[in-house]
């Protein structure tokens, strides 16, 4: 440091906003605080308006996902209705109502879709991270580590704790995902285009109060849909209302090494047929679907490029490094502690950047053209490669949270450091 830069003033940040805007974790919609509806804390048969009775909104929400419709559930009130001096604020967001009957309600709604939102709503940026990806790609095994691994190992290497948002979350990912792939070691069946699933909601905490949460939702959308217009349409909300993206790529998607991966696994022949989307259908895809409504049609969501399953590139690894060094990093995993190793990122992102673009050059333009932030990663969510379903051992992953720090890193949460 120089004799007058001790002297100069260090940069301000900018100062926060009063509010937030929302974007609702189970159905993307994207709305002003001041939108939120609430649901009543009673109920009374001499009132229409405070009646049991069906939510459509609610209902129609459930139906998507396949959940058992409500019948009968508190009423909706509406902000507009409620003279103003019996509106509560925090923070300078609208958190609760005080009804015609005098009874206090803060469970505020999406207006869309009137799943009750985090309490943090309005107040912080609401930052939702994507995992999206063409079928087959292991997004559900993916998910399942990734959110181990916060739990268990990353969140306590940076003060934080990873929980999910409510109970029912918790059960559904622990019986579901949690229990099957990492104490059983059965793989997780892949999630079927007609069936939708339910979003997994988290949040990362930090123990510094100055901070705040980033709300984690994991919404993992069917492969197959990835590539259909139509249903990306109408689900694929989720995605051009992300704070960052976790965009998959599985080695067996593309063409030119899948046969050379088969053969040195000893695969026979038979079994090399492939149903994989290619991964530039899946940003052509998205591109029709919103990017090209975009400045300049580029997205600048911090965009992870995850090539998963990273134990198979075993296979590929040679002295020369034509696919991967036989002494690369991608094979072994690290641990980033307070801040992200910037070293260790730039080592694997141009590793990766290179290996892609050898092996698939047409994806690796198309993502140059129509995303202007992103990252390259390896990861593997098991550690090895399962046999008839099964894994054999204990499931090790490698380098699987990487990516979602450095989508912290991108999004201000932590720093960047040049060393360990």
């Amino acid at each position: 440091m120089s004799f007058f830069s001790r002297f100069m003033k260090k940069a301000q940040p900018a100062p926060r906003p009063l509010f937030y805007d929302i974007v609702c974790p189970y159905c993307f919609s994207k709305f002003s605080p001041e939108e939120v509806v609430f649901r009543a804390m009673h109920s009374r048969e001499d009132d229409e308006n405070y009646a049991l009775g069906e939510d459509d909104a609610l209902n129609k929400y459930r139906e998507r996902f396949g959940l058992d419709s409500v019948d009968d559930i508190e009423a909706i009130i509406k902000p507009v209705d409620i003279p103003e001096e019996h509106h509560h604020f925090t923070d300078h967001v609208l958190t609760g109502l005080t009804d015609r009957y005098g009874v206090l309600t803060r469970r505020r709604l999406c207006p869309s879709c009137h799943n009750e939102l985090p309490i943090t709503a309005g107040k912080v940026p609401s930052n939702i991270i994507s995992i999206i990806g063409a079928s087959q790609v292991g997004k559900s095994v993916y998910m399942t580590s990734l959110i181990h691994t916060l739990q268990h190992t990353t969140a306590g290497h940076f003060d934080a704790a990873c929980m999910p948002l409510n109970a029912e979350i918790s059960r559904k990912f622990r019986t579901l995902y949690e229990e099957p792939l990492f104490e059983r070691g059965d793989l997780l069946a892949s999630t079927q285009k007609e069936r939708m699933q339910e979003p997994f909601i988290f949040q990362f905490v930090f123990k510094d109060e100055e901070k705040p949460p980033l709300t984690l939702v994991f919404f993992d959308v069917a492969g197959e849909g990835m590539v259909d217009q139509d249903y990306l349409g109408l689900h694929g909300q989720h995605i051009k209302n992300s704070a960052g993206i976790l965009f998959m790529v599985d080695p067996l998607q593309i063409r030119s090494i899948r046969e050379k991966i088969h053969i040195n696994l000893g695969d026979r022949p038979g079994e090399w047929v492939s149903q994989y989307d290619e991964p530039r259908d899946v940003v052509l895809t998205m591109f029709g679907d919103f990017i090209a409504y975009q400045e300049k049609s580029k997205t600048d969501i911090p965009t992870a490029v995850v090539l998963a399953k990273s134990d198979m590139l075993h296979s590929l690894k040679d002295e020369e490094g034509d696919y991967i060094k036989s002494n690369s990093n991608v094979f072994n995993n690290y641990v980033h502690r307070k801040t992200i190793n910037l070293d260790e990122f730039h080592n694997i992102d141009g590793e990766i950047r290179r290996f892609i673009g050898k092996v698939d050059r047409p994806f690796k333009d198309t993502m140059d053209v129509y995303f202007s932030n992103t990252g390259y990663f390896a990861v593997s969510a098991l550690g090895s490669n399962p046999v008839n379903q099964k894994i054999e051992g204990v499931v090790s992953p490698i380098r699987v949270d990487e990516p979602f720090i450095w989508l912290l890193h991108k999004l201000g949460f932590i720093e960047g450091s040049d060393g360990p």
